[in-house]
């Protein structure tokens, strides 16, 4: 061996050994979370609500341009973990939210 295969990590959803720059590259890319406008959000960052929302099992809905803050992400995309004053174990679709 020359050493080509420390570059190469085996792929269990393809199969097949990629190199592993480009499998951190899609990693990178698919973890990325995005706001309804398109804006990448990281933990910590704070939203504002672009729809009022009602929230099953509290029986109280949550107002358009309510700021939710210090969010964090989920290992899902398209929803981000929060803390609202009365709501605790709040979860968003990032379609309804846009970075503050």
């Amino acid at each position: 061996m020359n050493g080509e295969s420390d570059d190469y990590v085996y792929d269990e959803a393809t199969g097949e050994w990629r190199p592993a720059s480009e499998v951190a590259a899609e990693k990178a890319k698919a973890a990325e979370v995005r706001d309804a406008s398109g804006n990448v959000l990281a933990d910590g960052d704070s939203v504002i609500l672009i729809k009022d929302l009602k929230v099953k099992g509290a029986g109280q809905t949550l107002k358009q341009g309510t700021v939710i803050k210090s969010i964090r992400l989920t290992g899902d995309p398209e929803e981000i973990d929060c803390r609202h004053d009365t709501i605790k174990g709040l979860v968003l679709r990032t379609e309804f939210v846009r970075k503050r």
